[in-house]
C-alpha cells in the first residue's frame, strides 16, 4: 500500500500551512508515501484536444507526464491547496482537471479509491477542501475525511496589510490593526487543527488497513455523485 501526497501550494515547504498539514496527515496513516509539491512543476490546464480519448493517457507535454504512473500506482492520496476567492488555485486546478484523461470509455483505473483533502485559507479552508472532495468524486473517489484551517493570508506580510481596507488584517482585526507576529495564523501553532490533521491520517490509514473494497466505494461514490445530480436537476 501507498499513499500519495500532492500540496498545490505555491510557498515554499517551510512557509506553507498546506504543506504542514499534508505532511502530518501522511505521517500518521501509517503507510508508505510519496510527497510531492507542485510549486516546482509546469502543469497546464486541460486544453480538450481529446488526445487522450482512445489509450486514457494525456498527450500535453509538461510535467503531468511524470505524475501520471504514481497518480495509478498510488493506492489512497493526500491534496491540499490553498483558498483563492473561496475554491482551489490555478496550480493545484490544472493538476486535478487533467484528471480528466482517465475518465475515458469507462476508464475506471482510479475508481474506488481513498482520500483525504486539505485547504487553508486567510479566514478558512473549507472551500478548497469541498473542491478538492469534489473533483475526487467526479472520479469516483471517496474522501474519507477533510481537514481545513487558517493560514497566513499573504496580507499580512505584502507590505500593506495595515492599510489596505479589503485586507484580511484590517476586516478580521479593525481599521487600527498592527500586525505583530502573535496575531499572524499558524497551523502549526493551532492544536485542535494540528490533531485534526493526525486523526485524518490515522483514519486513512484504518481503512486501507481494514481492507477497502474498491468495488463497494465506487457504487457509493457513483450513487453519492448521482444524487448530487439530481439536487440540481
Amino acid at each position: 500500500m501507498k499513499i500519495l501526497g500532492i500540496s498545490g501550494s505555491p510557498r515554499k515547504e517551510n512557509q506553507s500551512g498546506v504543506y504542514k498539514l499534508v505532511e502530518t496527515v501522511l505521517q500518521n496513516s501509517g503507510y508508505e508515501y510519496e510527497f510531492i509539491s507542485l510549486r516546482s512543476k509546469k502543469i497546464s490546464g486541460c486544453i480538450a484536444c481529446l488526445g487522450c480519448v482512445k489509450d486514457n493517457v494525456c498527450k500535453v507535454d509538461d510535467d503531468m507526464t511524470e505524475l501520471r504512473q504514481k497518480i495509478v500506482e498510488a493506492d489512497a492520496y493526500v491534496f491540499g491547496c490553498p483558498n483563492y476567492y473561496s475554491s482551489i488555485n490555478a496550480m493545484f486546478h490544472a493538476f486535478i482537471e487533467r484528471w480528466f484523461q482517465f475518465r475515458h470509455q469507462t476508464g475506471n483505473t482510479l475508481w474506488g479509491k481513498v482520500a483525504v483533502a486539505v485547504g487553508v485559507g486567510g479566514t478558512t479552508g473549507q472551500a478548497p477542501a469541498d473542491t478538492i472532495e469534489k473533483f475526487l468524486l467526479y472520479n469516483f473517489v471517496e474522501t474519507v475525511a477533510k481537514v481545513s484551517g487558517q493560514g497566513a493570508a499573504s496580507c499580512y506580510s505584502c507590505g500593506y496589510g495595515e492599510t489596505c481596507q479589503v485586507g484580511i488584517p484590517v476586516m478580521l482585526h479593525g481599521p487600527e490593526v498592527k500586525i505583530s507576529e502573535d496575531m499572524i495564523p499558524n497551523v502549526g501553532q493551532q492544536p485542535h487543527l494540528m490533531k485534526a490533521a493526525v486523526i485524518a491520517g490515522e483514519l486513512l490509514g484504518r481503512r486501507l488497513r481494514e481492507g477497502n473494497d474498491r468495488q463497494k466505494t465506487t457504487q457509493a461514490m457513483q450513487a453519492k455523485l448521482m444524487a448530487m445530480f439530481g439536487e440540481t436537476v
